[in-house]
């Protein structure tokens, strides 16, 4: 808790009304985060167009999270450098200049390059937007509130951005979203010109001594380990030799960083960072919370396209139904975790048992004819669970002392919770689908022959095509079964590890000695006379 004065934005002119200036901030930071290289919600349509695969656009989109999550270790130094409208005028002109390469080059290093280079700039606007704001949001520095709002922002900005892209898209072509971007941006640089001004607050601080090699080393890293991923179906895993390369180059990269942060003096990431308990913890955790909602990646556009036969419109509109899981998330995290305080680790649980509730929901509702309210529910709870987990994760990261690491924490676990932690868990479940379905459609198919009175009368075509539906039908609800019964387990283990009345606290076994004393107290034998057994 700290006294602060009373809160001013002293870089905006003071033409602007002062109730009004910080929702010209939010209004900035939510342009931000529409703003991106490219928009994966018209993936379809870019393929249609390009000669791009889906992976290509998917490992484009993975490189835009990684510029984004590299930028958290330095942004409190890009901060504490360049002046508010400096920052978000360098921010906007990238952006627009992102958006123009990305919606024309057909060079895929191109495409990689502007969307890493895009998020870098995305996360630099939106982390100054909300750093000058955060006094306004909490004068406390309540980082649990702080942390809520950033979610809403977050979550919620990425499912208007998918319904935007949609209906862009739908109306004209997914090239219009970029025109839309680059206009908004243009008119935050308007309103940047026109209504503020440099201002400093305190010195600025240059940025000599940042590890600008080990930022590069983790970015090799972990777009390493998302190439495998991404890839890894297409190129069929480790037969392909692209594969084995981009693992080893991953291994090299990682152990090079590592080493690195032995002995430099200030390592972009320090071996300390990743020490802390809540670090590694979080991370792991992550890993399996993604697994969990892994199905979101693909097993739902499948089902919706494949065997519901709705068009981009109607799956689209289910995004509202997150929006409003993400509302009802953040208005209970911040009266819970926030204001009355919850404990980490029933935070924690909550939000993984509204994960197991989004697999139980769609195993059990899961059908040919479902109509589209019965999605609502399990897609609300995804919405719930991704934004409870995400504030407590955050917030449990301000526990670590010493303050650059922590900036050093949010990266790493944006790594995880942003980019490789989707990857990994859409990888694991896209794989599983495809060797459970070649199975069950080998199974379901032994009784076709010429034998069953059935076959006959149905034409090949249809036969097979039905046969490869009913196959996917039940592989999704097999796979979304083991899901539940996972999250079930895993719930079941953290009350056993966590409850007082369940952990065996007390349950130590005492001495011989304590034994015999207590037995003597008890019997009264403490004061009786030795007899004499000889006479």
């Amino acid at each position: 808790m700290h006294e602060t004065a009373p809160f001013s934005i002293p870089a905006v002119r003071n033409i602007v009304p002062e109730k009004l200036k910080p929702w010209i901030f939010v209004l900035f930071a939510l342009i931000f985060q529409l703003s991106g290289g490219v928009y994966l919600a018209a993936v379809s349509e870019m393929v249609g167009s390009t000669t791009l695969m889906q992976e290509d656009i998917m490992m484009a989109g993975y490189a835009s999270m990684v510029g984004m999550a590299l930028t958290f270790t330095v942004m409190f130094r890009l901060k504490f450098r360049f002046p508010t409208k400096f920052a978000l005028t360098v921010c906007s002109i990238v952006i627009i200049a992102c958006n123009l390469v990305c919606m024309n080059t057909k060079s895929l290093p191109v495409l990689f390059a502007a969307c890493f280079i895009a998020g870098i700039f995305r996360m630099w606007g939106t982390f100054e937007c909300m750093s000058t704001i955060q006094l306004w949001i909490t004068p406390v520095r309540d980082m649990s509130v702080f942390f809520c709002c950033i979610q809403f922002m977050v979550h919620g900005s990425i499912q208007l951005t998918g319904i935007t892209t949609t209906y862009v898209a739908f109306l004209s072509e997914w090239r219009y979203m970029h025109w839309l971007v680059i206009g908004l941006q243009m008119f935050l640089l308007l309103v940047t010109t026109v209504f503020m001004r440099t201002f400093r607050a305190m010195r600025k601080l240059p940025l000599y001594g940042i590890d600008w090699l080990g930022g590069a080393l983790w970015g090799i890293t972990i777009l390493s380990a998302l190439f495998v991923c991404n890839y890894g179906d297409y190129y069929d895993w480790f037969e392909s030799v692209y594969i084995r390369i981009a693992t080893v180059v991953a291994v090299v990269a990682l152990a090079l960083n590592l080493w690195r942060a032995s002995f430099i003096r200030h390592p972009y990431i320090a071996i300390d960072t990743i020490c802390y308990p809540v670090v590694w913890k979080t991370l792991l955790l992550y890993i399996f919370f993604d697994l969990l909602l892994a199905p979101s990646h693909m097993l739902e556009q499948l089902y919706l396209g494949a065997v519901l036969d709705y068009d981009s419109l109607n799956s689209i509109s289910l995004n509202w139904a997150v929006i409003a899981g993400v509302v009802v998330g953040v208005l209970f995290t911040w009266r819970t975790f926030a204001v009355r305080k919850w404990p980490y680790k029933t935070t924690t649980a909550i939000a993984f048992a509204f994960a197991a509730l989004y697999c139980i929901s769609f195993y059990f509702t899961i059908d040919y004819n479902l109509p589209k309210e019965a999605l609502i529910l399990p897609l609300f709870l995804r919405g719930m669970a991704c934004v409870i987990l995400g504030a407590c994760f955050l917030t449990a990261l301000t526990r670590i002392p010493v303050f650059p690491h922590f900036a050093q924490s949010l990266s790493l676990q944006a790594f995880f919770s942003a980019s490789f932690g989707g990857a990994f868990g859409g990888a694991v479940i896209d794989h599983l689908f495809k060797v459970i379905t070649k199975h069950n459609a080998l199974v379901l198919g032994s009784a076709l022959d010429n034998v069953n009175p059935i076959v006959p009368h149905i034409p090949f075509g249809e036969l097979i095509g039905a046969l490869q539906q009913q196959a996917m039908m039940v592989s999704m609800k097999e796979i979304f079964g083991w899901l539940s019964l996972l999250g079930i387990l895993f719930l079941l283990l953290f009350l056993i590890r966590e409850s007082d009345l369940i952990r065996p606290y007390k349950a130590i076994h005492p001495t011989f000695k304590s034994i015999r004393n207590m037995i003597k107290r008890e019997y009264g034998l403490g004061s009786s006379k030795r007899v004499d057994c000889s006479q």
